[in-house]
Order: structure tokens, then C-alpha cells, then sequence
């Protein structure tokens, strides 16, 4: 099974959140995890805000950042090419999603497609998981 994590999960994995325990379990059972390029910058941005908005955690969030960036190269990237935004565009037509989240979306597909195998799309956004269901993957 491939583990596809968009930035929401990515985030848990180093953050102690409601979820975060369940993920981690997930990616022991991973044959591999997968991730969007971008999920490098929605993360960094992510991690930063928290940074600024709860200034005690600032040093945790580093420690989170330096984490993500030892682990990124064990990650099977996703890169962002034209097919793959062409995608994205539609499935933010057909699932009224916003534009990174369809990025995110097609990167997962696109993940399943190229490894023909099994997708479990890590992410909490309802509607997001609704339209990997629909688009035949498993979710957290």
C-alpha cells in the first residue's frame, strides 16, 4: 500500500495533532508514502504560522521543520507538470475544490496511476477525502 500524504497529514506527522497517532501507524504499514512537491512549501508555510501565532512553540516547530527536511528525500515526490494541473483543474471543477487541494488530488491519482497499485490518501478535509473516495481511493 501507498501512503499518499497531502499537507494536512505531512503536518501531523511532525506536530502532535488529533490524528497524529493513527497517521504514524499508517506509515509503518506503508510500502511507501508519497507527497506533492508543493506539500514542501504548504507545509513550511503551515508550520510558520503556527510558529508565529503561539510564539511557545516556536522552538517544537523547528525541531518540525528540521525533521521534514531529514525525511523529505526518503518521500517519493510527486513533480507538477502541465497533465497533472490540467487534472487538478478539473477535478476543482467536478469537486468544487480549492486549487491546491485539486493539485493534491491529482498527484494522488496520478501516484496510483503510475505504481498501479493501492492509494490510502492521508488528509483531513471532508471534502477532499469524499472526492478521493469517488475517485476509488482509500482514506484515513
Amino acid at each position: 500500500m501507498i501512503l499518499f500524504c497531502d499537507t494536512s497529514a505531512l503536518v501531523k506527522l511532525y506536530i502532535i495533532e488529533v490524528g497524529s497517532e493513527e497517521l504514524k501507524a499508517r506509515v509503518l504499514e506503508a510500502e511507501a508514502v508519497a507527497v506533492c512537491r508543493i506539500a514542501w512549501a504548504e507545509a513550511f508555510a503551515a508550520l510558520s504560522r503556527r510558529a508565529r501565532e503561539v510564539p511557545v512553540d516556536a522552538l517544537i516547530i523547528e525541531q518540525a521543520k528540521a525533521a521534514l527536511a531529514a525525511d523529505w528525500p526518503h518521500f517519493v515526490v510527486l513533480d507538477i507538470d502541465q497533465a497533472l494541473v490540467e487534472r487538478a483543474g478539473e477535478y476543482a471543477d467536478t469537486f468544487a475544490l480549492r486549487g491546491y487541494d485539486s493539485v493534491q488530488l491529482a498527484a494522488a491519482f496520478e501516484t496510483g496511476r503510475i505504481s498501479q497499485c493501492q492509494i490510502f490518501f492521508a488528509c483531513f478535509d471532508t471534502r477532499l477525502n469524499k472526492a478521493a473516495k469517488l475517485l476509488g481511493m482509500f482514506c484515513l
